[in-house]
C-alpha cells in the first residue's frame, strides 16, 4: 500500500478499517491482508499485490524482479515512484530496466491500456508489486467552499473521509454525527456506503447540512437536536463521529464547552459502540469519564495555530 499524507500512523489506522494485519513497511509504505473495498480509503493512494521488498536501488529492484516468477501474460506497463522524495532514485531508469526484464519474459509494453501494471515504490525500502487498485483522488471536487452551503472552519473532505472510515463507514453501517455542522463528515461517510444521520443544535446548520447532503447523497437524515440528549434508542448506531466545537465557548447558551463535550460523549456511548471524536484539545479525560477507552489518539497539525486531536474511542 502506498500511503498518502505524512502521518503514517493515521493512514495505517484508516487502512485498518478496510484491511487486516496492516503493518508499516517504510515511510509511506505498508503491507496488509484481507483488503475489502479499498477504493473508499482517503490516505491510501494505491494497493498492489506484493512481489517482494529490497534495498531502494535500481540494481536491487532489478535483481528482485529477476528472482520473482509470475504466471501473468499479456501487455504490461511499469510505474516507479520515489515516495515522498526520500531516495532521489531515477524513476525513469527504474521503469526502463524493469520493463526490459518483463519484455525478456515475453510481455509486450503498452503504456496506455496495459493488462498489468508493475509498480515500484521507493522509500527507505523498495517494494515491487502488481497494481490492484488506485483510489479515486476526487476530494478536491468536494472542497467546503464548493458545496452549496459553506461555513468557515469546515473540514477538508479527505480528512472527513478518513474519520468516517475509522468510525466504521461502509455498506450496511449506520453512522451518527451528533454535531454535524455543514455535514461534511456525513457526506464522506455516505459516499463510502454508510447510512448517515446528523444532529445539530442550530437551525441554520441543519438546513445547510441537508442542502449539502442532498447534493451528494440519495438517502440521509438530519434533525435539529441536542447532542447531550439524543432522540435515538440505545445502541441504534454502528458508530459515531463528530468534530467538537473549537475555542472556549459552547454554541449553546448557558452551557460550557467542557460540559457539552462531556455530556455528548456520555450520550454517544449510549447509542454507539465506537466513536471518533475530533477537537482542538485532548478530550481523553472526558472520554474516560464517559466510560470510553481511548484506543488511540492522533495529534494532527493543521496550521500554525491549530492542531486537531483525533480520538478513537471503543
Amino acid at each position: 500500500m502506498e500511503l498518502a499524507g505524512d502521518d503514517d500512523g493515521f493512514a495505517v489506522r484508516e487502512a485498518e478499517s478496510r484491511c487486516s494485519a496492516v503493518e508499516l513497511l517504510a515511510p509511506g509504505l505498508a503491507t496488509a491482508r484481507g483488503v475489502v473495498r479499498p477504493e473508499t480509503l482517503a490516505y491510501t493512494r494505491r494497493i498492489c499485490r506484493l512481489l517482494g521488498a529490497c534495498d531502494p536501488t535500481v540494481d536491487d529492484a532489478v535483481t528482485l524482479l529477476d528472482a520473482t516468477s509470475t504466471d501473468r501474460t499479456g501487455t504490461v506497463a511499469v510505474r516507479a515512484r520515489d515516495v515522498r522524495g526520500h531516495t532521489g532514485v531515477d524513476t525513469q531508469a527504474v521503469e526502463r530496466r524493469l520493463g526490459s526484464v518483463l519484455v525478456d519474459r515475453g510481455f509486450e509494453v503498452d503504456l496506455d491500456d496495459p493488462d498489468h501494471t508493475l509498480v515500484a515504490l521507493f522509500s527507505e525500502t523498495a517494494a515491487l508489486g502488481w497494481l490492484e487498485t488506485e483510489t479515486p483522488r476526487d476530494f478536491t471536487a468536494r472542497q467546503p467552499t464548493d458545496k452549496p452551503f459553506f461555513q468557515p472552519g469546515s473540514m477538508d473532505p479527505m480528512d472527513a473521509r478518513a474519520l468516517a472510515n475509522i468510525a466504521g463507514a461502509g455498506p450496511g453501517a449506520r453512522l451518527l454525527d451528533p454535531m454535524c455542522g455543514t455535514g461534511g463528515i456525513l457526506v464522506e461517510a455516505g459516499l463510502a456506503g454508510a447510512d448517515v444521520v446528523g444532529v445539530d443544535a442550530q437551525r441554520k446548520m441543519v438546513e445547510g447540512a441537508r442542502e449539502n447532503l442532498a447534493h451528494y447523497l440519495d438517502s440521509f437524515a438530519v434533525v435539529r437536536g441536542d447532542a447531550t440528549r439524543l432522540p435515538f434508542a440505545d445502541e441504534g448506531f454502528d458508530g459515531a463521529v463528530f468534530d467538537a466545537p473549537y475555542g472556549r465557548q459552547s454554541k449553546i447558551e448557558g452551557v460550557s464547552l467542557e460540559s457539552l463535550v462531556s455530556d455528548a460523549l456520555c450520550e454517544v456511548r449510549r447509542v454507539a459502540d465506537c466513536a471518533v471524536v475530533v477537537g482542538d484539545r485532548p478530550w481523553d479525560d472526558a472520554a474516560d469519564a464517559a466510560g470510553w477507552t481511548v484506543e488511540s489518539r492522533f495529534d494532527r497539525r493543521v496550521h500554525r495555530s491549530l492542531t486537531r486531536y483525533v480520538h478513537v474511542l471503543v
